[in-house]
């Protein structure tokens, strides 16, 4: 069932490859799959088509985090809340502020 959820989504964004919605539906199965990489790909591009997707911004940068790529993470997180709190979406705010102490543990030898 799971694959099917990825076919699925691939197979629509053949029809509407810049589909927002779609984009971040197939970056956060990918994401759930802890298929990482390809997941990043698929939010990046839901961003490019939907600036204020606040949502897609913090599966990103979680995304990021789990490939330890920590700096672009960091940015990524800083932009999300800015664009969370623009949109009202407190929490998505209060998510990416747990993510963004995460980091800073991380980044002081507390993994």
């Amino acid at each position: 069932m799971e694959a099917s959820r990825v076919e699925m989504f691939r197979k629509l964004l053949e029809r509407d490859p810049e589909n927002p919605m779609l984009l971040y539906s197939l970056g956060s199965e990918l994401f759930r799959r802890r298929a990482f990489e390809e997941s990043t790909k698929h939010l990046r591009r839901a961003i490019q088509s939907k600036p204020d997707y606040s949502v897609a911004y913090r599966t990103l940068g979680r995304a990021l985090y789990e490939l330890g790529e920590d700096e672009e993470a960091r940015r990524v997180f800083e932009r999300g809340r800015e664009v969370a709190r623009r949109n009202g979406d407190l929490q998505t705010v209060k998510e990416i502020d747990v993510f963004m102490r995460r980091l800073e543990k991380r980044a002081a030898g507390g993994r």
